[in-house]
């Protein structure tokens, strides 16, 4: 009843569209075919079909109610509707008075016809031409009968002719046809029109509600973000820990940092009622919050290898209408919709898949062991590794343009350095190579599908990981797995990782199964949990790996003994802190990390101006450096300049291709090569492009697709020629793209 659902209701289903189905014999399903499924369970399999025979029940009641209630009346509907359906319907009668205009004269001349047969048959004429007479006369009375019932118009009952045709004929024509035919239309375009009206009556309501939904928890968290004061931080202790292959080296640097400072994630999306605030700018110095953001970036070409930036200009509170931007992007893929920089963070895709790199030294460490499963716990965790920096992250990087690139040169520093370049648009991928002389090569090329399902966001890349260590020759691929960003419309927004990751040795056998645990309301479990279990090639685990993508991951060294019924022994809880060694933890946050895209230090270092870098850096690219400057009105005019540039290059490109294969076709005609056919001589091997898609015949400039001899998968490797190019400042190559 309508006084239950007030207070114990937890949704509804309507039962005249719902799916009943039975799952087992105690276990049944409702659902109404989109985003609500309930699964019910009964204490035996007769009470399951008493429930299942009820809800059936009521269900055809309910449809039988719609369908009374689509019949009762009609709903308000708009001016237009209304005027558009009468003006149908005022055909469709116009047109049944032509038919009725059309019987009258069949009706005028058959009477007559039937008057000259009458007069024929009261003739003394032979008995045959009599039968034959009355055989036509019978016939005229059929025709005109069928007329009449065809537009609903009734015989008059003194017409002489009615009587004459047969009982079993007149009941044949009984049909109303054209008048039935406008009846219907009539009734049918009512309902269709109020089912319309319905569906479009809803879709505001919706809309509406969203809308001031996200007004009001805007409103609801400045509130509460106006009451509080931002705790301070209290310093904690870092765990120790042993190194797995290099005791005597010390522990992991980050392990002796206290100064843990934590932030609540910012409000990406600010709702049209936010108030601006007046930005203080920041300069490098932090001297004076008066400096425009032009000016102090004017001395910032500077030489990134002596001195490293530490801060941005913050991030500006701009105003947004949300929906009016999303309600048109639900089930499409995030990069073929045309955001705004508001979503944005002053980074590119590129420079986000460097940021993989955060924690190198963990591949330095692996580099120096001995053993390849002590090596393997040290790729498992800077995998895990790669995933701290998205915990507060919320905003979309910047899709790269076709051939943009980025280089990050710490040779010097760090040992390393990597260069990133995007290979293909369309689908959007990435190819990223980087060395270190500390004896490991990093490599991937990473494809990244996305969907929005309206309440989150699904991101899922594709491609393989591949890292090889040089004195060892142990190669290792892996993939990575979903990132789910929720609350998009309403609420705040947070990211999760979900998914397994399989890290194989290819020279070894070795394996580790690293599973990422999805965040559940109901689970006791730590939040943003990853297990993990290093085996060698015959399943036999020698380590297990435990910690959380955002903090940290520790390792237990895994009794080789055997159980209880011959099972594997697992460490007691004592065994298992004496053998825990710390692999890696999260570097903290820089200061005021909040105002800055929640930026990690690498990433505040990133996009800072360096001289020498190619032209098609993504550090040049005008819209990502104006966002970065605060200027967004600029940024989003830009962004769509670049686009449009891109768009044409690709037009342009594919109307060369297609000259130059009509070409080629008239010279294979010209030498009787027929059409089809293959010319004579050894030819490449391209596969075609698919029926009715332009083929672009674009080529990147520092990688080339080769197949992967050890996943056998098609992928861009680096061909070398860079840094050469660096050297000699030779970018003669470089494609204009800014």
């Amino acid at each position: 009843s309508k006084a239950e659902m007030g207070h114990t209701c937890r949704g509804t289903i309507n039962l005249a569209t719902a799916n009943i189905s039975v799952e087992d014999s105690c276990n049944f399903i409702i659902s109404n075919g989109g985003a609500q499924t309930y699964h019910l369970k009964a204490s035996s399999e007769v009470e399951r079909q008493r429930w299942v025979t009820a809800l059936e029940l009521a269900k055809a009641k309910a449809v039988k109610m719609l369908e009374e209630s689509d019949d009762s009346g009609d709903e308000s509907v708009s001016q237009t509707d209304k005027t558009e359906l009468q003006n149908t319907l005022r055909i469709l009668s116009s047109k049944v008075e032509d038919l009725s205009t059309c019987n009258d004269l069949i009706a005028k001349h058959g009477t007559a016809l039937q008057r000259s047969l009458s007069e024929l048959e009261a003739l003394r004429l032979p008995p045959e031409s009599t039968d034959k007479i009355k055989q036509v006369n019978e016939r005229a009375t059929l025709f005109r009968i069928t007329s009449n019932a065809m537009i609903n118009v009734s015989p008059h009952p003194e017409d002489p002719t009615v009587g004459k045709a047969p009982t079993s004929m007149l009941s044949a024509v009984s049909p109303q046809a054209c008048r039935d035919f406008m009846l219907l239309a009539q009734t049918h375009g009512k309902k269709w029109q109020k089912s319309l009206q319905q569906e479009r009556d809803q879709r505001i309501r919706l809309e509406e509600t969203l809308e001031q939904l996200a007004k009001q928890h805007n409103h609801l968290e400045r509130a509460f973000r106006g009451a509080t004061v931002l705790p301070a931080s209290t310093p904690g202790t870092a765990g120790s820990g042993k190194d797995l292959c290099c005791p005597a080296k010390g522990d992991l640097s980050d392990e002796d940092d206290d100064n843990n400072e934590f932030f609540d994630a910012p409000e990406i999306f600010p709702m049209p009622d936010v108030m601006g605030h007046k930005r203080t700018g920041s300069n490098i110095s932090g001297t004076s919050s008066d400096i425009s953001l032009d000016e102090q970036y004017k001395h910032q070409v500077e030489d990134t290898k002596k001195e490293k930036r530490t801060r941005i200009p913050y991030k500006p509170n701009y105003s947004l209408n949300l929906w009016s931007i999303m309600k048109n992007c639900i089930g499409k893929e995030l990069s073929k919709i045309p955001m705004p920089v508001n979503f944005n963070e002053p980074l590119s895709m590129l420079q986000r898949l460097t940021e993989d790199l955060e924690y190198h030294e963990l591949l330095d460490r692996a580099a120096r062991c001995e053993s390849s499963l002590e090596q393997l716990c040290y790729v498992a965790a800077f995998t895990v590794s790669s995933y701290s920096t998205t915990v507060f992250r919320t905003s979309k990087p910047f899709n790269p343009l076709l051939g943009e690139t980025f280089e990050l040169d710490r040779l010097e520093e760090n040992g390393y350095r990597s260069l990133c370049e995007q290979v293909s648009h369309h689908p959007p991928a990435a190819a990223h190579h980087a060395d270190s002389k500390n004896g490991w090569t990093l490599r991937q090329e990473i494809k990244i599908t996305s969907k929005f399902r309206g309440k989150y966001l699904s991101i899922m890349p594709l491609g393989t990981i591949h890292c090889v260590f040089h004195s060892s020759g142990n190669h290792y691929t892996w993939k990575k797995v979903t990132t789910t960003v929720h609350n998009i419309i309403v609420g705040k927004l947070w990211i999760d990782q979900s998914g397994e990751i399989e890290i194989v040795n290819h020279k070894t056998g070795d394996k580790c199964i690293l599973k990422f645990v999805p965040y559940s309301y109901f689970s006791r479990d730590v939040a943003r949990k990853v297990t993990g279990e290093v085996m060698d090639p015959s399943g036999k685990v020698h380590f297990a790996l435990l910690g959380t993508w955002d903090e940290k991951m520790d390792c237990y060294k895994v009794q080789l003994g055997t159980g209880e019924n011959g099972a594997e022994a697992r460490p007691r809880a004592h065994e298992a802190e004496d053998s825990r060694v710390l692999l890696w933890k999260r570097n903290p946050l820089p200061k005021y990390a909040e105002n800055m895209y929640y930026f990690s230090e690498l990433a505040l270092t990133l996009n800072a101006p360096e001289s020498g870098t190619a032209p098609t850096d993504s550090r040049w690219r005008p819209d990502q450096r104006l966002m970065e400057n605060g200027r967004w009105d600029e940024a989003n005019a830009e962004k769509q300049r670049l686009e449009e540039k891109q768009r044409l290059s690709r037009k342009r490109r594919e109307a060369e291709a297609a000259r130059a294969t009509e070409d080629g076709k008239a010279r294979l005609s010209d030498r009787g090569v027929p059409p089809g056919c293959p010319p004579p001589g050894p030819h490449p091997t391209v596969s075609p492009p698919s029926p009715g898609t332009p083929y672009d015949p674009y080529k990147p400039l520092w990688f080339e697709r080769k197949k992967d001899p050890v996943t056998q998968e098609l992928a861009h490797v680096y061909k070398g020629g860079y840094w050469e190019s660096k050297e000699k400042q030779d970018w003669s190559l470089c494609p204009d793209i800014f």
